[in-house]
């Protein structure tokens, strides 16, 4: 047996490990990212071998924890790809006036740098106060961190060069002040917010949404858990409800590609086909 074959194996074991501890699934995730990350996780927990990662996650819940947070690397800016907001804007916000409240699911949301941009979009677009946002994400760091809307100052100078790009209304910093060492966003951004812990791995659907922003997401699950994460999407959309997926994420190979229809097909902007 390869030791490329060993490796693949244990990190099998670890997944399965996790998931009967711990109810968190990783299994269905690419086996590419799941194997550099616990790679790199190896060094930074100081364990010779993922067999002695698995023992000591078994035994202690705090060393589990520390290894969430190499599997769920958060890597996100605010309104990252700006033509994908523009396209927010001018091609869905119209569409969502025409409702008298709104309920908006970001999935997978991290540390908050998605929610933030959608509020402000929102806001801009006077939809906000008639707005309930569902912030669901697998790893409790991240959600406090986004919970609390601190941002680091010196990423502010391309944050507002994104917003700008994606069409902003106004001076970006007039939604922050700086605090904590850092940029504190204004909470009446987020008074509508509903942070909840959610995994599209195992976890079901939990309300009937308009829109559904799950960006850069979907390309660390293999092609089963792709498919599990679009039926969730599918069957939490309304009528002609509205997706949006990251870059490089399709609908193209999905067994649920038949339920959208491409919007701004360069932006990955779905809505669902009327039944």
């Amino acid at each position: 047996m390869s030791q490329a074959d060993s490796v693949a194996i244990e990190l099998r074991l670890l997944m399965e490990a996790i998931y009967l501890k711990y109810s968190y699934d990783f299994r269905d995730y690419s086996g590419a990212s799941q194997k550099r990350r616990v790679l790199h996780a190896l060094h930074q927990l100081a364990c010779a071998s993922i067999a002695e990662l698995q023992a000591r996650v078994l035994d202690d819940a705090d060393t589990f924890m520390q290894l969430l947070q190499y599997l769920t690397i958060p890597t996100s800016e605010m309104f990252r790809d700006p033509s994908y907001f523009a396209a927010l804007r001018e091609q869905v916000a119209p569409h969502l006036r025409t409702y008298a409240s709104l309920k908006i699911w970001i999935a997978g949301c991290s540390t908050g740098e998605e929610i933030y941009s959608m509020a402000i979009l929102l806001k801009e677009e006077g939809l906000l106060e008639r707005s309930i946002i569902y912030a669901t994400d697998i790893n409790p760091v991240s959600l406090e961190r986004a919970r609390k809307g601190v941002f680091a100052l010196e990423r502010m100078r391309a944050y507002t060069a994104n917003y700008q790009m994606a069409g902003g209304h106004a001076a970006f910093s007039d939604y922050y002040t700086a605090a904590y060492g850092g940029a504190l966003f204004e909470r009446s951004l987020v008074e509508n917010v509903i942070f909840a812990d959610h995994s599209l791995a195992t976890d079901s659907v939990f309300s009937e949404t308009h829109l559904i922003s799950c960006r850069n997401v979907l390309i660390y699950f293999n092609r089963a858990l792709q498919d599990r994460a679009l039926g969730l999407f599918h069957e939490s959309l309304c009528h002609r409800g509205f997706l949006g997926l990251g870059s490089k994420e399709s609908l193209d190979f999905s067994a649920h590609a038949g339920g959208f229809e491409p919007l701004v097909k360069a932006e990955r902007l779905f809505r669902k086909v009327a039944a």
